[in-house]
C-alpha cells in the first residue's frame, strides 16, 4: 500500500505525458518520421569543415559527461532538448581546433543561459586558453549576459554585447520550497529519521522556513562558488575581484557603455556587426550576394566533435584506462521509470566487475556526477571499487558538477579523488522518510483496515503514522548505515574517525573546501583524472583509453530522432513544471530496499 501511494501520482502524470507525446509523434506523419531517419543517419557522417571556418560554441548546447536521451516530458514541455555532446567530447574539439588550419575563429555565442554546469564549465575554460594559445581569436556576443555566460566568456579576447543589452552581475541565489503547512492542510503526514545536523534533503517536509544548518551550509557553498566565478572573470579581464563584487552589492545590472567603461565587454554593437568582424577573420568580406550578408563560414563545436577523434580513444595500445561515467540519482534496481540519466548500483558494478577481469585494463577512472541515492546501491558500487584496487588496478575519482553524499559514497576509497574547484560534493549523512496518509483519509472519506502475523509487519505501512518504538527501530537502521559510511571515509581518506564525525554530518561542500577538508586529493578535471590513473598504473604513453557504459546503436538513434528539434529557453511557467516532472522522477526512483538514502539536500538551482 505504501509503494502504492508513492508511485499513483508520479505514475499518472507520467503516463499522461507519454500518451499525449505519442499523439504529436503519430501526428507528425510517415514523412516527417522519414525526414527525421534520414537526418539521422546523416549525421553518421562526419560533415566537412571548409577552411578559414570558425568554430561557433553555443552556450546554451547542453554539455553533459553521459549523453542523455530525453525523456518524453522534455521533448513535450521544452519542444526537444538543445545540441547535445559530453564534456570529453566538447573539451577534446577544442583543443583539436586550436591545431586545426581549417579553423580561423573560436565564436562564443551567448544563447540566454548555459548547458553545462559549473564545475565543467572550468574544464571549458581550460580548452579555451588552451585555444587561445594558438594566437586564434575567441570572440564572444550575446545580446545581455548572465553571470554564467559571462564565466566563459570572460576568457575571450573580444567581448561584444547589445546596445540595448544588460550585464548581469548580481551575485548567486538559491532558494528551497518548504512544504510543512501545504502537506498538513491536505491531510499528509511526515515523519523521518536521519543522521548528520545538515542532513536538510527532509526539512522542506517538516517546516515552513530554512533552519540555521540548512542557512549556514547553503551560505558557505554560495560563497565559495561565487569566488570560484569572481576569480576567474577576473583572470580573464584583468578586473579586480572587489570591483566585480562591488558592482553585485550595489548596481547589479550594467547597461553596454557601462559594462565598457568598467573594461568588462570591450565593444556595443549589434550582431550584423559582429558577423561582419567574423566574416572579415574567414576572408569572405563583401565577397557574397547582399541576403547572404548575414551568414559567415561556420561549424557548430557538436557538428566539429563529429569531425575530430580522441586521441586517447584512437591509438592503439595493449595496455588500457577505463573511463566509466556515472551519471544521475543512485538507484538500486533497474533504470527505471522515465528517462534520463541513471546509476544503477548493480549494472555499474558489472561494469566495474568486468574491468577487474580483463588483463588488459591496468586503471579505472570513475567519473560521478550524482547527488545520490540508494545507500544500498552505493554500497555494492564500492565494493567493485575495492575489489579493482586488491586486484592492484588503481581507482581514480573524478567529481563532475555534483559528487555528493551517495556520490562521495562511491568515490570514498578511491586512490585518489580529482574534484573542480566549484564541484558540490560532501553530504555525508543518510535518511529516510516516511509519509501517512490517514488524515488525508478521514478529510476524503477513505479508511483502511489489514491483518498482520507480528508486531512490526506493518511498519512501512503509509495509512497510519510511526509508533516511537517504530520509528526508534527505523533510527538504529539509519544510523547504523550513517556509521558505515563515516567508516568508509576514514579508510579511503586516511583522517582520524573524530574528524571525519566533525566535517561529515550531511554537510555540503564545494570542491575548493572539500580538498582543504581532507574530502578530495587534487583539484582539477576529467582530463587531470585520466593522467593521473595512467601515472598511477606506471603506463607512460603507451595505453588507450576506454570509454564506458558503451552506448548501442540503437540509444545512438532514439536520442537523435528525439532531439531533432532545437530548443529555445523556456518560459518560467513550463521551467517550473519540468523541475517538477524530473522531482517527480526522482521519488519514482527512490527504491532502497530499506528505505535509507545518502541524496543531496536540495536540487541547487542556481541564478
Amino acid at each position: 500500500m505504501g509503494q502504492f501511494w508513492k508511485y499513483t501520482l508520479a505514475s499518472l502524470t507520467g503516463s499522461l505525458l507519454f500518451f499525449l507525446l505519442l499523439v504529436v509523434l503519430m501526428a507528425m506523419g510517415a514523412v516527417g518520421l522519414v525526414g527525421v531517419l534520414v537526418a539521422s543517419v546523416s549525421r553518421s557522417e562526419a560533415p566537412a569543415v571548409p577552411k578559414d571556418s570558425i568554430l561557433v560554441y553555443d552556450l546554451g548546447s547542453m554539455i553533459t559527461d553521459l549523453e542523455d536521451v530525453p525523456t518524453p516530458t522534455e521533448v513535450l514541455l521544452a519542444g526537444g532538448v538543445a545540441n547535445q555532446l559530453t564534456l570529453r567530447e566538447a573539451v577534446v574539439a577544442i583543443e583539436a581546433a586550436a591545431e586545426d588550419e581549417a579553423i580561423a575563429a573560436l565564436y562564443l555565442r551567448g544563447s540566454e543561459g548555459v548547458g553545462a554546469g559549473l564545475a565543467a564549465q572550468m574544464e571549458l575554460r581550460d580548452a579555451i586558453e588552451t585555444f587561445k594559445q594558438s594566437e586564434k581569436p575567441v570572440i564572444a556576443y550575446d545580446v545581455s549576459w548572465d553571470e554564467q555566460e559571462y564565466f566563459l566568456a570572460s576568457l575571450a579576447n573580444t567581448v561584444f554585447m547589445n546596445p540595448f543589452g544588460q550585464m548581469e552581475m548580481n551575485g548567486l541565489f538559491a532558494e528551497v520550497m518548504y512544504q510543512a503547512e501545504a502537506l498538513n492542510k491536505i491531510g499528509v503526514g511526515v515523519q523521518v529519521t536521519r543522521a548528520g545536523r545538515y542532513k536538510s534533503a527532509v526539512e522542506p517536509f517538516l517546516r515552513n522556513t530554512m533552519s540555521p544548518e540548512e542557512r549556514q551550509q547553503t551560505q558557505r557553498l554560495l560563497e565559495d562558488l561565487w569566488q570560484s566565478m569572481l576569480a576567474g572573470v577576473s583572470e580573464g579581464r584583468a578586473v579586480e575581484a572587489p570591483q566585480l563584487q562591488a558592482i553585485a552589492n550595489e548596481e547589479g545590472f550594467l547597461f553596454g557603455e557601462e559594462a565598457q567603461g568598467r573594461q568588462l565587454i570591450d565593444q556595443v554593437v549589434y550582431e550584423d556587426e559582429v558577423i561582419e568582424e567574423l566574416r572579415s577573420l574567414t576572408g569572405e568580406g563583401q565577397d557574397k550576394p547582399r541576403e547572404d550578408q548575414a551568414n559567415f563560414r561556420q561549424i557548430s563545436l557538436a557538428s566539429y566533435a563529429e569531425t575530430v577523434d580522441d586521441p586517447l580513444v584512437t591509438r592503439q595500445a595493449k595496455d588500457q584506462v577505463a573511463l566509466v561515467v556515472a551519471e544521475g540519482p543512485i538507484v538500486n534496481g533497474s533504470l527505471g521509470p522515465g528517462g534520463g540519466n541513471v546509476i544503477v548500483g548493480e549494472q555499474v558494478a558489472r561494469q566495474l566487475r568486468d574491468l577487474r577481469q580483463d588483463d588488459s585494463v591496468k586503471a579505472v577512472v570513475l567519473r560521478i556526477n550524482s547527488p545520490g541515492g540508494s545507500a544500498i546501491a552505493s554500497e555494492i558500487i564500492l565494493r567493485e571499487v575495492r575489489l579493482l584496487q586488491a586486484a592492484n588496478k588503481p581507482v581514480v575519482a573524478s567529481m563532475g558538477n555534483v559528487a555528493a553524499s551517495g556520490g562521495y559514497w562511491i568515490a570514498s576509497l578511491a586512490d585518489t579523488i580529482v574534484a573542480e574547484p566549484t564541484t558540490i560534493t560532501g553530504s555525508i549523512g543518510v535518511f529516510s522518510l516516511f509519509i501517512n496518509l490517514e488524515d488525508l483519509g478521514d478529510k476524503v472519506g477513505l479508511s483502511w483496515e489489514g491483518v498482520k502475523t507480528a508486531e512490526l509487519a506493518d511498519i512501512f505501512s503509509a495509512t497510519r503514522p510511526k509508533s516511537d518504538q517504530e520509528l526508534e527501530i527505523l533510527q538504529e537502521s539509519v544510523d547504523r548505515i550513517y556509521d558505515e559510511f563515516l567508516e568508509r571515509v576514514v579508510e579511503g581518506r586516511e583522517l582520524p574517525p573524530d574528524r571525519v564525525a566533525e566535517i561529515a554530518q550531511g554537510r555540503v561542500w564545494s570542491g575548493k573546501t572539500a580538498q582543504e577538508l581532507g574530502l578530495v586529493d587534487e583539484i582539477g578535471g576529467l582530463s587531470r583524472a585520466i593522467e593521473i590513473a595512467a601515472e598511477s598504473a606506471k603506463l607512460e604513453d603507451d595505453w588507450q583509453l576506454r570509454l564506458y557504459p558503451e552506448e548501442e546503436e540503437w540509444q545512438r538513434f532514439i536520442g537523435r530522432f528525439l532531439a531533432t528539434a532545437s530548443t529555445p529557453r523556456q518560459d518560467p511557467l513550463m521551467a517550473q513544471i519540468t523541475r517538477l516532472s524530473a522531482d517527480l522522477q526522482l521519488v519514482r526512483r527512490l527504491d532502497d530496499p530499506q528505505g535509507i538514502y545518502a541524496l543531496m539536500p536540495f536540487n541547487l538551482d542556481l541564478d
